[in-house]
């Protein structure tokens, strides 16, 4: 297919007219113009192609490339740019599109068989499961055998092609005069690099927004087909590189010290155990400059063991999510990667299939669509054996336009009574997620007093009203459960702190809308800092427990629940004996002794924490050498799951 745009007539007259035409023209001006005016031409029907392939029909891309809240028309304008860049890189006009359109095309169509058979876009994290897509090709050529012999004559066609192009062009396209090319790289290079800037999708970009370039990375599947196959694909690139740890080999995974590790036990009575994650969950009330009515948060205060420091702030939820469910951490991950989305390909060890092999039934719950942050196959990947959805859950009382944390609680209480085997529920709330609306409920019933605008108090007692629900929510649980005969563990704790807008600044507790990345260790938990509760129907609340990473929610958990295992309460305990809090840009000591930017100074690295490192990228990116020496009876849980 590259070869046949390469070398078709159409566009090698067109590309001979450029030039001809150009070459005739004296004023250098408007030979400037016609080239832009074609590189813009080639970038446009590059667009036009590559979204076809991708989606596999036309049918969106019009409205793609029309559509003012689309990025249809920025994408060609900086391929235009890039175009001309690498033309005056090369030194002759129009050179780089023999470079981009390539490109763009074969990801193009690699994405287009990937949703095929796998149903999501071509990552570039994908190229780190070769394996995986290795073991694809064989059903690929069963599938469509024609279209598989098609590939290969394409293949060896286009890259006869694009060797003859390139030999073509260096011959016969004309060069640019040095003026040209200094010119085209001083305006070229400055955009580029601007443009490259806004592709971090974690930091809010005024011109970004302005430009209606619209980051999904909760939704990759709406973040390909509304931003284009390019953009998209762009947004993904920093994940792709997952490099080993220095030092990592079998050795050294080998030298991970493995005493007292051999150990599976358990108590003679399990549990049943209710995990939590309750969404946005904050304490209101540590806004120290306003003063409220009642506390909102009563029963989540009585219970509280401690706090959890997220990792997010304002929303990312499901790399909170990653942490607590598998013990470990995205601090050994790139920055602004999302494991849900980029990482998770096939089976990863976590507490699902740890109960699983413990004989639990392990569901998940969530009152949304299961596409949400790839959970239908992350969850399945993890080892539950159903993820019960909106899609497959009764009808739900709403609060505004999301399910109640009440609706949630019952549905809960009604499948746990309904079982005999102990289960192992993770539930993830949505009531307290933003934003937060003024008359969301039709009574707030704390009130604020305190010298903040009238718009930052409405949406505090929005956000208020819903802690207090979620509370009396939480307490209807424990309610429930303190009737139980079987003991019954409950953890709860906050993904983040809410998205509030102004409210901080207003408030005088943050200087920005958003929490820093970076400061002192007291500053950093103010602003990431979330209730954390784990709670027995006969133990009581396992006090003490301070302020922890959601990696070492696992390891406290299973040591209340009177489990011993390998990972969750071997390994992490040594870690949790000498560290809380595991972040990428704070690593906190229990005697709250903190090393910023730890992960850039390797070699000063603690052998425990970098050991911590091995182990997470062995099982989730090598060989798994440690699977059976800390994960014993992972193997359990592969059968049986039942999506939505």
């Amino acid at each position: 297919m590259i070869a046949l745009i390469m070398k078709s007539v159409p566009a090698r007259k067109a590309a001979l007219l450029s030039a001809g035409f150009g070459s005739s023209v004296q004023s250098p001006a408007a030979r400037a113009a016609i080239g832009i005016v074609f590189s813009f031409s080639l970038a446009f029907l590059s667009v036009i192609t590559v979204e076809w392939i991708a989606r596999g029909t036309l049918t969106d891309v019009g409205e793609f490339l029309t559509s003012t809240v689309r990025p249809g028309m920025t994408t060609v304008a900086m391929l235009t740019i890039v175009m001309l860049t690498l033309d005056a890189v090369f030194g002759r006009r129009h050179q780089s599109a023999l470079v981009l359109i390539p490109l763009f095309l074969i990801p193009a169509f690699v994405s287009n068989q990937k949703q095929h058979f796998l149903s999501d876009p071509f990552y570039p994290s994908d190229v780190l499961f070769t394996r995986q897509i290795m073991e694809l090709l064989p059903v690929m050529v069963r599938d469509s055998p024609w279209t598989a012999t098609a590939l290969l004559v394409g293949i060896v066609l286009s890259t006869a092609g694009i060797v003859f192009a390139w030999r073509y062009a260096w011959q016969n396209f004309p060069k640019l005069s040095r003026q040209a090319r200094l010119r085209h790289l001083c305006l070229g290079l400055p955009v580029i690099a601007a443009f490259a800037s806004l592709m971090d999708y974690s930091q809010y970009s005024y011109i970004r927004d302005r430009l209606q370039v619209v980051p999904m990375m909760w939704d990759q599947k709406e973040n390909y087909r509304s931003n284009g196959f390019i953009l998209a694909f762009l947004f993904n690139i920093p994940m792709a590189d997952v490099a080993a740890p220095a030092g990592l080999n079998a050795d050294a995974l080998d030298a991970i010290p493995s005493r007292n590790y051999g150990y599976l036990t358990g108590p003679e009575e399990k549990p049943d155990i209710i995990m939590l994650m309750s969404e946005s969950f904050w304490d209101p009330m540590r806004l120290k400059n306003l003063s409220f009515s009642a506390d909102p948060m009563p029963n989540v205060r009585a219970a509280q063991s401690g706090y959890v420091f997220s990792p997010e702030f304002g929303g990312m939820t499901a790399n909170v999510e990653f942490e607590a469910l598998t013990g470990f951490s995205n601090a050994f991950l790139p920055y602004g990667s999302i494991p849900y989305q980029q990482y998770v390909r096939s089976d990863v060890p976590s507490l699902a299939t740890f109960f699983r092999g413990e004989g639990y039934i392990a569901r998940a719950l969530h009152p949304f669509s299961g596409w949400f942050w790839n959970r239908n196959q992350v969850y399945k990947d993890f080892g539950f054996e159903e993820f019960r959805t909106e899609e497959t859950m009764p009808p739900m009382e709403k609060r505004g336009i999301f399910a109640s944390d009440d609706s949630l609680m019952k549905e809960i209480m009604r499948e746990g009574d309904g079982l005999d085997k102990p289960f192992f529920f993770f539930a993830v709330t949505l009531q307290g997620h933003g934003p937060y609306e003024p008359y969301r409920y039709a009574r707030n019933t704390i009130g604020i007093r305190g010298n903040i605008p009238e718009a930052d108090r409405a949406t505090l007692a929005t956000y208020t009203q819903g802690v207090k629900e979620a509370d009396d929510s939480l307490k209807m649980l424990m309610d429930w459960a303190s009737k139980r005969e079987r003991e019954t563990i409950i953890v709860l704790w906050g993904d983040h702190l809410p998205p509030l807008g102004n409210v901080y600044m207003s408030a005088g507790y943050m200087a920005d809308q958003v929490a820093t990345r970076r400061a002192p260790l007291d500053v950093m938990k103010r602003e990431h800092e979330t209730p954390l509760v784990i709670w027995s129907n006969k133990k009581g609340v396992k006090e003490n427990v301070g302020t922890i990473s959601p990696s070492l929610i696992s390891y406290n958990l299973l040591k209340f629940a009177g489990f011993e295992h390998p990972f969750y309460t071997g390994f992490l305990g040594r870690v949790q004996k000498k560290y809380d809090i595991i972040d990428r840009y704070q690593l906190a000591a229990r005697n709250n002794k903190a090393t910023p930017d730890w992960v850039r100074d390797r070699k000063q690295l603690d052998p425990l924490v970098r050991d911590y490192g091995y182990l997470q990228h062995d099982i989730m990116f090598g060989k798994a050498r440690t699977l059976e020496r800390f994960f014993p009876k992972h193997d359990l849980f592969a059968e049986g799951y039942q999506g939505h």
